[in-house]
């Protein structure tokens, strides 16, 4: 599995990161032709947006709406940690960072930028001896040092899977998964996603339910244009949207709105275990 290294800076001031997003800076601003896919999008310091491949954290301003800030705070100060950066300062609302000791040196670990210009990269703090613009075969050992394993082992993360990731690594990060939600680590000590759920404003699920990131931003959207929630009236929206997913259990091909169950009080439920998913593009 040929990778790209691409060696940089990580960078925080200034903005909002949360648990899997993070701006970075690459020594040299020709590595990012090397990618496949989509052209990287960079700002006027030529920092680009990371998208942290196979992690999903809770949502820390998505829709200006949070998760429950238990877990999305230490998911964010736990990537600060293993990157290294220190010193962080927010703002009074948590919404940006005012100050830190960033531009921390590290690596990114990618192949290409998706359709809004963000790499999909494995992240490595400036541990490793990677040599810059190296191709690097991905394998297993080498991505348990990541950043992206290290946060979902640590129960600080779901997995997401999208069809670009290769077999072997979405395997490894899969156990990792099973492994952090035996052990009720995390988020998976007050996880709701896959059991009925009582939803009927927006704190429910800001300040109260667990639930997988994919799944908040859909209902927060939901009631961003709905006073209450309704179950049936959610899902049929979400059936407009034909979003594809596959279940790799059974290798069946469907959409999202066909994996949320309705019991007759009108809670609701993901049907299959995160990892079980692989949405496409």
């Amino acid at each position: 599995m040929s990778f790209k290294v691409i060696k940089g800076t990580f960078h925080v001031t200034g903005y909002s990161p949360d648990g899997d997003s993070v701006r970075f800076k690459a020594n040299k601003i020709s590595s990012w032709k090397s990618l496949k896919g989509g052209k990287v999008k960079l700002n006027a310091k030529n920092h680009a947006q990371l998208r942290i491949e196979a992690i999903d954290t809770l949502e820390t301003h998505y829709k200006k709406e949070h998760q429950p800030k238990k877990f999305a705070d230490k998911a964010t100060e736990k990537l600060f940690k293993l990157l290294g950066i220190k010193n962080v300062v927010w703002n009074e609302k948590r919404s940006r960072v005012i100050s830190a000791d960033d531009g921390v040196p590290g690596y990114i670990v990618s192949r290409m930028a998706e359709r809004y210009g963000r790499p999909v990269s494995f992240v490595f703090a400036d541990t490793l001896d990677f040599e810059d613009g190296a191709d690097l075969y991905l394998t297993n050992s080498i991505a348990r040092k990541s950043v992206n394993y290290k946060i979902l082992l640590k129960g600080l993360a779901y997995p997401t899977f999208y069809d670009g990731m290769f077999y072997d690594l979405r395997a490894l990060f899969e156990k990792a998964t099973i492994k952090a939600r035996e052990h009720e680590r995390g988020i998976w000590s007050e996880d709701q996603t896959n059991l009925y759920t009582s939803i009927t404003e927006l704190a429910d699920i800001t300040d109260t339910h667990v639930l997988m990131p994919k799944l908040f931003r859909r209902i927060t959207a939901y009631l961003k244009k709905n006073e209450t929630f309704d179950a049936h009236d959610f899902i049929a929206q979400l059936e407009e949207k034909r979003e594809k997913v596959l279940i790799m259990s059974i290798l069946h091909f469907t959409y999202f709105d066909n994996l949320i169950a309705v019991d007759d009080d009108g809670k609701i439920k993901l049907t299959q275990k995160p990892e079980n998913l692989i949405f496409l593009g």
